[in-house]
């Protein structure tokens, strides 16, 4: 064999090697379904109005969202607000002789909306700012007021409702259950929707751990994945003793890979060099729809954000309320992009994240067909939303079939710079996945 066609030969078998090499390629996309970026459209407060005229949108359209309700008012609640700990007859006497400081503030901060006055709660609201914003004296002062207020009579006996318990009137667990039912979120707001920053370690975690015990027991574990703590709250010590009773809040997210912009934060999701940016906004009746529009824009200009909206009140009831009109015009406006953008519940996203960043991936090719194994390290019985792999193909191979635990997908081959591939959803942990020409 002369120079010439050895060089031929062993041009040939270079090719036959790299096409085996890429077509023995596997990834998992970014997002779900290989989408430009995520969406999630959040509730807070479980005011009716959101089931009543925001819900009923959803369902026409087929786009998810999730609820964040408070569950002490909720009829058949098995936990309802309450104090925790001494007689707050106690307290009250108490606080005549020593004025409030860092070492009773909690305890009497906890104390102040089961005093039993009408205008109590006002008290306690503007102390618990003062409080978050580092005011200490200002709280401390506050409260001190209130609580010479109870003495000295100036205030009227009775109970109190917040205005978010009062405006979730009307909400049931059987109507939760069926909208669970049809794929909708449900997560704890707390039992009260209570200032989480001043209650003392025992109070908090009432409100925190019988919350969600009252949602395990009204719909299961699956509801129990994510929290959010009223107010937006980040504050150091409201997450200290938060974040470990639930994997993951809206507040806060720790993730190394991610990079949180919050609600109040003027930072632009473009600039982040994180491999996942979360970007929370909140439509109010201040916000103009081309702003809200434009929120959607910009997740599709990139590659990594995760687009967490934030709604509360609709049509006259709760915080900020939105005309579910406007609501309908711009979920329509979503959908219209459904195909680049992954319209998901908080915690499908959060888990296929997580997911994916704590994920190996091996990839054998065999004679006729691709074996790829998917693990992952985290809990199995929690992160187990299926992933989407990319797999690099035979160029022959037109139409694939994909085989995980005796199910099958058919799909069809693609093109991109790299070569010819098949996209498809599989379980990490799930065994084998065969990818085969069909």
């Amino acid at each position: 064999m002369n120079i010439k066609w050895i060089s031929l030969f062993l041009f040939a078998a270079f090719l036959i090697i790299d096409t085996n090499m890429v077509s023995a390629q596997t990834e998992i996309t970014k997002w779900q379904g290989d989408k430009k970026g995520a969406v999630s459209i959040t509730y807070d407060d479980g005011s009716i109005n959101q089931f009543r005229y925001a819900l009923p949108v959803m369902q026409r359209l087929h786009i998810p969202a999730t609820f964040y309700i408070i569950t002490g008012p909720i009829p058949g609640s098995k936990y309802q607000g309450k104090f925790i700990g001494r007689p707050i007859s106690e307290i009250i006497r108490e606080t005549a002789t020593q004025p409030t400081n860092e070492m009773n503030y909690f305890e009497r901060a906890s104390a102040a909306k089961y005093l039993g006055y009408i205008g109590a709660d006002a008290y306690y609201d503007k102390s618990a700012i003062a409080f978050e914003d580092g005011k200490l004296a200002d709280a401390y002062k506050i409260m001190d007021s209130l609580y010479s207020n109870v003495r000295n009579g100036s205030l009227k006996k009775g109970m109190e409702l917040s205005d978010e318990v009062a405006q979730e009137k009307g909400l049931t667990w059987d109507s939760i259950k069926k909208y669970a039912g049809e794929g909708y979120e449900f997560a704890s707001h707390t039992i009260t929707h209570t200032h989480m920053a001043v209650l003392d370690t025992t109070n908090m975690f009432y409100e925190l751990e019988k919350s969600k015990e009252d949602i395990k027991n009204h719909l299961g574990d699956r509801y129990t994945f994510t929290a959010e703590i009223p107010f937006g709250i980040e504050h150091p010590r409201a997450m200290k003793y938060s974040l470990p009773s639930y994997p993951t809040l809206r507040n806060l997210m720790t993730d190394p890979y991610m990079q949180e912009i919050n609600r109040g934060y003027k930072t632009q999701p473009g600039s982040a060099g994180k491999e996942y940016v979360q970007w929370q906004r909140g439509g109010t009746t201040e916000t103009p729809l081309p702003l809200m529009q434009s929120w959607v824009d910009t997740t599709l200009a990139h590659d990594n954000i995760w687009l967490v909206l934030v709604f509360h009140g609709v049509d006259g009831i709760g915080y900020e309320a939105l005309p579910h009109q406007l609501l309908d015009t711009y979920f329509q406006y979503i959908k219209q992009h459904n195909d680049s953008l992954w319209i998901a519940t908080f915690s499908d996203v959060a888990k296929y994240m997580r997911e994916r960043m704590h994920a190996s991936l091996q990839t054998d090719k065999t004679k006729n067909k691709l074996v790829v194994h998917l693990q992952h390290s985290l809990d199995k019985n929690t992160y187990n939303i299926p992933l989407t792999l990319k797999t690099y193909v035979p160029q022959a191979w037109k139409a694939v079939t994909v085989t995980q635990d005796g199910k099958h997908q058919k799909v069809q081959a693609n093109q991109d710079a790299k070569g010819t591939y098949v996209l498809y959803n599989a379980s990490p942990n799930k065994g084998a996945i065969e990818v085969a020409a069909k």
